[in-house]
């Protein structure tokens, strides 16, 4: 097998590409010791065309690529999309419209993220060979057989897509993963913007002070990973933000006092340009630190024994349906229907609220009831005994 080493004939395939309904997408990266995923390989495939991509080559320009996946007239396959997603918005290329294999496994009955060597088992009768698996991608060259592993990802992929497309249509789910595919092209997902670090960790507290170190502290640990191209936590752990945010350092003895902060840092390359972010945000505390929204207690004692007893319902639910329990509801999901009527909760809007939402507002007011059967949960309706005349 040869893959395609330059721009004439990239764009070349991609002029085949054209007009196609859809074409599966894969991608073979490096990023265990980088922030940027290092795109090694990209695998495509239509029902009437196939080939593996070099982006490693010299003088390659993806450009032709990139315009198929920016084409809104071509559906995008992919299987368990995120990290390949990521690539190409880096690229400035999201992959839109997209269908994800994965999440559409999930609605069709396969369980919970269905990984695509159980899915290709079990819809297509075949196993695949596991033994590149482990493959250095960015080693060049590369062999036969890791290329023609490389290939099967999407060979096999163009051959799924229409059959799980035709079972959910048939099953009227195929709605049902649509706003999840549609989720996963959104820009907001793949934010790299150093000052909105934060929001993908917890912070812990709530005072301005403790809020603003922690968002510098964060914003600054992602510039320098970006900048060195190093993973976050090899510049600084997460449980570090958090004790930096705690005790707010601001000179080089501060710094070395914590616990979670590898020993020497404040004398490192990496100490003062860290101090300097803390001081800068200790400047105006109020007007820095980001507005967190506190998490909503339980409102009653009652409502954690509600939480256990949606457990029961969703699964029973999901069982029911043939549909993974994480696609329907999350553990979020429960705990703000136990707390409130009328939570503005995916799990109680569209086909959630009929599969499991309505169920769930049912079985608080009392008017269902979860009953053991043998080896099942089943719900049934309660009957209330007549009130008597007297």
């Amino acid at each position: 097998m040869t893959p395609i080493t330059t721009t004439a004939e990239l764009a070349a395939f991609c002029d085949r590409l054209k007009g196609q309904p859809f074409v599966a997408v894969d991608t073979e990266f490096m990023r265990e010791t980088t922030y940027w995923p290092k795109l090694c390989l990209i695998q495509a495939a239509t029902p009437r065309d196939e080939a593996v991509i070099d982006p490693m080559a010299e003088g390659m320009d993806l450009e032709p690529f990139l315009e198929i996946m920016r084409d809104e007239s071509i559906l995008k396959v992919f299987h368990a999309a995120r990290q390949d997603v990521e690539i190409f918005n880096n690229l400035k290329a999201m992959p839109r419209p997209l269908f994800d294999t994965q999440v559409a496994g999930m609605a069709a009955g396969f369980g919970e993220q269905i990984a695509y060597d159980a899915l290709v088992r079990q819809m297509l009768k075949i196993e695949l060979d596991k033994s590149s698996r482990f493959t250095d991608w960015a080693r060049r060259p590369l062999a036969e057989s890791q290329l023609t592993y490389a290939l099967a990802d999407v060979t096999h992929l163009a051959k799924l897509y229409p059959m799980l497309r035709e079972r959910l249509e048939k099953e009227n789910r195929l709605i049902w993963v649509t706003d999840e595919m549609q989720a996963l092209t959104d820009p907001a997902n793949y934010d790299v913007v150093p000052e909105n670090a934060w929001k993908r960790l917890k912070p812990r507290r709530h005072t301005a002070k403790y809020l603003a170190v922690y968002k510098a502290v964060a914003a600054w640990r992602e510039r320098t990973a970006q900048q060195r191209d190093q993973p976050r936590g090899r510049i600084l752990k997460d449980e570090a933000i958090d004790e930096v945010a705690t005790q707010a350092p601001t000179d080089a003895a501060g710094l070395d006092r914590l616990r979670s902060v590898p020993k020497g840092f404040s004398g490192s390359k990496f100490g003062p340009d860290l101090l300097e972010a803390i001081r800068e945000a200790l400047k105006n505390p109020e007007a820095y630190a980001p507005v967190v929204e506190r998490a909503k207690t339980t409102s009653s004692p009652a409502a954690g024994a509600v939480v256990e007893l949606l457990k029961v319902l969703l699964k029973a639910r999901a069982e029911d349906t043939g549909v993974a329990s994480k696609l329907i509801a999350t553990v979020s999901d429960l705990e703000m229907i136990a707390n409130d009527d009328e939570a503005d909760s995916q799990a109680l809007k569209g086909w959630r609220l009929e599969a499991f939402g309505a169920d769930a507002l049912r079985i608080k007011r009392g008017e269902l009831a979860l009953v053991l059967d043998g080896a099942r949960v089943r719900v049934v309706e309660v009957r209330r005994a007549p009130k008597s005349a007297g």
